[in-house]
């Protein structure tokens, strides 16, 4: 593995880019989830475990991807290693995505979200641990597979967070009069 970190340099506006944007979703995933909760739907933590935290976790793994290599290693070996976790990491998280959603009982996935939710995490993670592992023996083809796994990662959690908005703001039913808190409710006409 080559000594030196200086084919990172040339990557940094792009993780910048990557970085920020990943930081800025997550937060905005945090105002999703609490619209969710104030919409009193039905889903509970399963469902949230199984759909809404994996969201989450794609915005922070491109996020820590984009600090890892806009840090300034002294060698290539600290961020081989670091990105080696992470796509380990990945992939296990993955599987345990898999199995979460196939437990909850709220919701009946269809292909589009086996899709977005598991497929593509996973070749993203393989992406980002094929590109580790390859960075003794290419460091440009190793860093575009990684920068592939990490937008990638990040268009997964776009599609995926506006997926959850669509589904609680369009499928989900409307709250009946009877549901609603004495604020919800309208005031009466004046007569």
């Amino acid at each position: 593995m080559p000594d030196t970190a200086a084919p990172l340099a040339a990557w940094d506006s792009f993780y910048v880019v990557v970085g920020s944007s990943a930081a800025a979703l997550t937060g905005l995933q945090f105002v999703v989830i609490t619209l969710i909760a104030d919409a009193r739907r039905r889903g509970g933590p399963a469902e949230v475990a199984a759909f809404g935290s994996p969201t989450v976790v794609h915005f922070c793994a491109a996020l820590l991807m984009s600090a890892l290599l806009s840090a300034p290693w002294p060698s290539l070996r600290g961020v081989h290693i670091a990105l080696l976790i992470v796509g380990i990491a990945g992939v296990c998280y993955t599987l345990l995505v898999l199995r979460r959603a196939r437990r909850q009982r709220g919701y009946q996935p269809v292909l589009e979200d086996w899709l977005w939710h598991t497929v593509l995490p996973l070749v993203a993670y393989a992406g980002v641990l094929a590109g580790a592992a390859m960075m003794g023996h290419g460091i440009a083809v190793a860093l575009f597979a990684i920068a592939g796994a990490s937008l990638l990662l990040l268009f997964i959690g776009i599609h995926n967070a506006w997926d959850t908005v669509i589904f609680v703001a369009i499928e989900q039913p409307a709250h009946s009069p009877a549901e609603r808190t004495p604020a919800e409710t309208p005031p009466a006409p004046r007569a």
